[in-house]
């Protein structure tokens, strides 16, 4: 509604009425104001211009008050707009019958200016607050998806509903996680050779690719380390294979970010083991990892070459007979010890 022109429509198959109520309204300083002789021509400037009031006529010929206010109000897009009855002082019970069909208030003949004033005032006031209300909540339902979108954006969906549901997302250990890290091979250096607004932007186009094969194996993206990648199976949600799954996803990352406009190239390393997962901070809420399954993944991602996937011996043992395999035998990995490590294609 506007608050300096509100929209008026005056309906009333009288034509000294429309006039005298015409006259009278631009008095108290509304010009916007539209005439209609019966229901069915204000239905169809209804229909075509928004309007925030509706001073309406009872009897009518053709489609009178009545069934011109049980139309508006059957009307989901005019069911809101207020109406004020224009009635003789002999017509209290049509006058009664239009309030219990939803009309806002009624104006008797002959109008009265200060009665004119203050009911329509009033019932253009209640608009004003009605349409307030409903931006009001059109911006905190915007705000609401706007925050949902953020907590998704940040964790998983299983530890979304969890946070809805009882305001906290509470630690738990996992047995069996297949955890799996991808980096780009050169980063540093590709960093240094290239624009920000490049980098930043080939980074994205990485992570969108990762993101979306992630989601089609059935694995979480958990986070990303700079340039580096992690994410999970068999985590928050049921994945039937989820140390084949992580092979294939990483297969796929290293095929399809090979194939983006930075032509990047990738190296993965897999490991299957325990984990705690959980939720740390109050302000910017982050779902992480911790335990040696993590920190065996990561040493194994550095010793991956570039282009393959680097899984540990345990992995190959879930996944061996689907996949074809080179060892590399026992692989020292640094604060860890030696653990064979097998290349997969």
């Amino acid at each position: 509604m506007s608050l300096k022109e509100p929209a008026i429509l005056i309906v009333d198959d009288n034509e000294d009425n429309r006039y005298t109520l015409t006259r009278r309204l631009k008095r108290e300083g509304y010009w916007n104001l539209v005439e209609a002789h019966d229901g069915h021509e204000a239905l169809e400037r209804l229909a075509h211009t928004p309007f925030d009031l509706v001073l309406l006529d009872i009897m009518m010929p053709g489609m009178n008050g009545f069934e011109t206010l049980e139309s508006m109000k059957s009307d989901m897009a005019l069911r809101d707009i207020p109406v004020i009855m224009i009635s003789a002082v002999d017509e209290v019970e049509s006058v009664v019958r239009c309030i219990e069909l939803g009309a806002e208030d009624h104006l008797p003949k002959p109008f009265n200016a200060a009665l004119l004033r203050a009911r329509i005032s009033a019932s253009l006031e209640k608009k004003r607050l009605r349409d307030q209300q409903e931006s009001y909540l059109r911006q905190i339902e915007i705000e609401k998806n706007r925050v949902d979108e953020l907590l998704h954006a940040t964790l998983p969906n299983a530890a979304v509903h969890e946070l809805k549901s009882t305001n906290t997302v509470r630690p738990r250990r996992f047995e069996d996680v297949v955890v799996l890290f991808c980096d780009v091979v050169g980063f540093t250096q590709y960093c240094d050779r290239h624009a920000p607004e490049e980098v930043v932007s080939h980074l994205q186009e990485m992570v969108n690719t990762c993101e979306q094969i992630t989601a089609r194996y059935g694995l979480e993206k958990i986070k990303t380390i700079g340039d580096a990648y992690m994410a999970t199976a068999g985590l928050l949600h049921y994945v039937e294979n989820p140390a084949d799954a992580s092979v294939s996803a990483g297969l796929e990352m290293i095929s399809a970010v090979k194939n983006l406009e930075a032509s990047w190239d990738l190296r993965v390393g897999i490991h299957i083991g325990p984990v705690v997962a959980g939720v740390i901070g109050s302000k910017q809420f982050v779902f992480d990892l911790w335990g040696d399954t993590v920190n065996v993944a990561s040493r194994i991602v550095a010793e991956s070459e570039p282009s393959n996937v680097l899984v540990s011996a345990p992995v190959w043992r879930l996944i061996q007979g689907r996949f074809r395999g080179k060892s590399m035998g026992q692989v020292e990995l640094k604060g860890k010890g030696a653990l064979e490590l097998v290349q997969c294609k």
